[in-house]
């Protein structure tokens, strides 16, 4: 018989006790795709972002506790956050494939639908970007009619970012950090110092004396590759299914995206590289 018996010890009365459903709340997660049409791909759609607003809201989770770390001089468990973080920008980056299914005209056959939501208003993808250091207070303003969300944003807009903690560590351990650098409007976009991309020279050059601080800051180097990656394949994914179309938020769509690649959160992490010379070998 192609039946596998139940094991009597397994519950089976309920009524009494936490369930799986009743524990994961899936009575409103699963009654949470309402599509605007009766068109079969705008399924795919609504749970394609849905899925990428949980996995963001967890990949805040774990780069808020990061950062308390960092602030507490504390670098080795982020390191294991980290490994954690890299698992969850892999799941938003393949996602992209199971979109890419969609083809153009079914797009179009539910896109009005949508009117002018879009994912430039995502207020958690917004949020992973001040957390990263690409601050800028005029992207607020699709969030203004949300007197909460727009809080939330505003408060994290004017903290440091990981990147601003990171270096505020490097000062405590005894790096010669800026004075510009630490004391500064966290509010604005960080912007490069060659003092500090002398320091990760430093740190680069000798890792064995740096171990912590070369460590983070690879870390920190694969968090915005993986985010670059992600960018990426979310534009050729528009590019693919909308071509040069402009976006339903406004935007310019495909062009609009490209221009987001243009972008870094840590330029010293990356302009190092350029700066590195061989060792010596030693006998």
């Amino acid at each position: 018989m192609n039946q596998r018996e139940l094991e009597s010890s397994i519950h089976v009365d309920l009524s009494k006790t936490e369930t799986y459903g009743g524990y994961l709340a899936l009575s409103q997660l699963l009654s949470a795709q309402l599509p605007r049409s009766n068109q079969h791909d705008e399924m795919l759609f609504i749970i394609q972002h849905q899925t990428s607003e949980l996995w963001m809201k967890l990949m805040l989770h774990e780069l808020d506790a990061a950062l308390a770390l960092v602030k507490r001089d504390t670098l080795e468990p982020c390191f294991k956050i980290f490994a954690r973080v890299a698992h969850i920008q892999r799941m938003l980056f393949e996602q992209w494939a199971v979109l890419e299914t969609m083809t153009p005209s079914e797009y179009l056959s539910f896109r009005d639908a949508l009117g002018r939501s879009s994912g430039f208003q995502s207020y958690q993808y917004r949020a992973l970007e001040f957390m990263l250091g690409n601050k800028d207070a005029k992207l607020l303003l699709p969030h203004r009619d949300d007197k909460d969300v727009h809080a939330w944003l505003e408060q994290r807009l004017h903290q440091p970012s990981l990147y601003d903690e990171f270096l505020r560590f490097l000062s405590r351990k005894g790096y010669a950090v800026p004075k510009d650098r630490l004391e500064r409007d966290f509010s604005q976009s960080y912007v490069k110092s060659d003092a500090v991309v002398a320091i990760f020279q430093q740190v680069y050059q000798t890792p064995e004396q740096h171990w912590p601080a070369y460590e983070m800051a690879e870390k920190l180097v694969d968090v915005e590759e993986r985010f670059q990656l992600w960018r990426f394949r979310h534009m050729k994914t528009v590019h693919r299914i909308i071509g040069h179309k402009q976006g339903t938020g406004g935007s310019s769509g495909v062009t609009f995206l490209k221009r987001a690649l243009e972008l870094t959160f840590f330029p010293e992490l990356w302009d190092v590289r350029t700066e590195l010379k061989p060792q010596p070998v030693t006998s």
